[in-house]
């Protein structure tokens, strides 16, 4: 596939470096020289230093054959103009763009990203993206993080095993035992910061991130197994004003009138123009990181403390001062990855990334096949992937156990009629089965071809 990126900054690098690694045809454009030097030095791709929104840029991109366009730059009015001109001049056939401004997403001007005017085919807003994750995280106390499946049907969590885990040193084959209405399955573990995939006779030691999938209704139960009982939280404080503050306070109001909501946000007039935007909420100018400030938004009461900044370092060290005051969990927005082993050793209960989520929304409109959704974990080392399985997939009709799947795919759990069913060894794949599984880097390309749309089938 040819592709053309608009961006080259952590975002549309990330992207590019996917893409490479996937043998597709990858140009990226940049106005910053110093941006595509160091994709150019560590990417196998083309790079262009240009304004990504001329068409000369992009015809010497390669646009007049490109199959999409993924406009990821600084500016919004920038990724959309790119997309208009690719579908205008150059008729390229899948226009992505990230857009930022909540005001373009109003739903007064809904009509505005139509065919007929602005032809872009998938909008990805970060603010959108974060809140929900935020959100979802919170729901699971407990959890590192929680992505959905299947229409809400299945829920994929991670989670740290501490001390406290009941299931410690015990053979997973063992699970079904203990708990044998439990429609959970483990499909992952993050050990020593190798993302491995697990056998029947694997156990769970101290530290380990684990990934599991289980029946959304069920969830409390797979939490408590894994020795997490912690209560949902009420008492929430917001560090941090900006455009992924704004919108997560306001989504949090949204969903509940029973929370105490405070924000923390040192310039005053963002302060003055966050507490005229919303209500519910008590708004509080000052720096995180003066104790007084922490004291005035009761912290040491707070059952859950969200850092959301567009400052790293800031919002590191807010969470780690939250959490000395008293603060039950915290949370920290981190657009540095290399930050993230060091997170639950410092006490930040769970982190954020808004690269990470981004390139996971654009991934799921990027797979061949029948992939229906898509989350990349650690700098894409893995996905787990939700795909459909249709009447061509050389899945139909075979067991788990006549599949022979390769090492580094595991199958979580497959939703059948509305019907969430753990795999085993017997099971079969019927057709229109949704299958959430978890595939390592190196196995992509394999998933999809067992989830590829023959032309036969039209």
């Amino acid at each position: 596939m040819k592709v053309i990126v608009c961006g080259a900054g952590q975002v549309g690098a990330s992207i590019a470096k996917h893409l490479a690694g996937e043998n597709n045809d990858v140009t990226v454009i940049d106005i910053d020289p110093e941006l595509i030097r160091r994709v150019h030095e560590t990417i196998d791709v083309q790079t262009i230093v240009g304004h990504a929104s001329q068409p000369d840029i992009l015809e010497k991109s390669g646009a007049n054959d490109s199959e999409m366009i993924i406009a990821v730059t600084r500016q919004d009015e920038v990724n959309m103009v790119s997309c208009q001109v690719a579908h205008s001049i150059f008729n390229i056939p899948t226009k992505i763009a990230r857009i930022r401004s909540q005001s373009y997403l109003s739903p007064q001007w809904q009509y505005l990203f139509s065919r007929d005017n602005m032809p872009i085919d998938v909008i990805i807003s970060p603010e959108i993206e974060i809140a929900r994750a935020v959100t979802n995280r919170l729901h699971v106390p407990g959890a590192t993080d929680m992505i959905s499946f299947a229409d809400d049907l299945v829920k994929v969590i991670s989670l740290k095993v501490e001390k406290n885990c009941p299931i410690i040193d015990t053979p997973l084959r063992q699970l079904t035992e203990l708990f044998p209405d439990l429609l959970l399955r483990v499909f992952a573990i993050l050990r020593n910061d190798e993302v491995i995939t697990v056998n029947a006779d694997d156990q769970l030691l101290v530290d380990d991130e684990v990934f599991f999938a289980v029946e959304s209704s069920q969830i409390t139960r797979a939490m408590t197994a894994f020795g997490h009982e912690e209560k949902e939280a009420r008492k929430l404080v917001i560090v941090g004003g900006g455009n992924i503050g704004l919108y997560l306070s306001s989504e949090l109001i949204k969903e509940s009138q029973n929370i105490s909501l405070k924000l923390i946000e040192k310039n005053r007039k963002r302060a003055e123009f966050v507490a005229e935007n919303l209500n519910n909420i008590v708004v509080i100018n000052g720096d995180s990181l003066e104790k007084e400030i922490l004291t005035e938004a009761n912290v040491s009461n707070a059952e859950s403390v969200i850092a959301v900044t567009n400052n790293d370092q800031v919002n590191i060290l807010s969470s780690l001062l939250s959490k000395r005051e008293g603060a039950s969990r915290v949370m920290a927005l981190l657009n540095n990855s290399t930050y993230d082993s060091l997170m639950q050793s410092l006490g930040i209960d769970a982190v954020v990334n808004p690269r990470a989520i981004t390139v996971s929304s654009i991934l799921q409109h990027i797979r061949r096949g029948r992939i229906k959704a898509v989350h990349s974990i650690r700098d894409g080392s893995a996905e787990i992937l939700e795909a459909e399985a249709l009447e061509t997939s050389p899945l139909i009709g075979k067991t788990l156990k006549e599949l022979s799947l390769p090492t580094g795919i595991t199958f979580g759990a497959i939703v059948r009629d509305k019907k969430v069913i753990i795999p085993r060894g017997e099971t079969s794949i019927a057709i229109h089965d949704k299958v959430i599984l978890f595939a390592k880097k190196g196995m992509i390309k394999r998933v999809e071809k067992l989830f590829a749309v023959r032309l036969d089938f039209f």
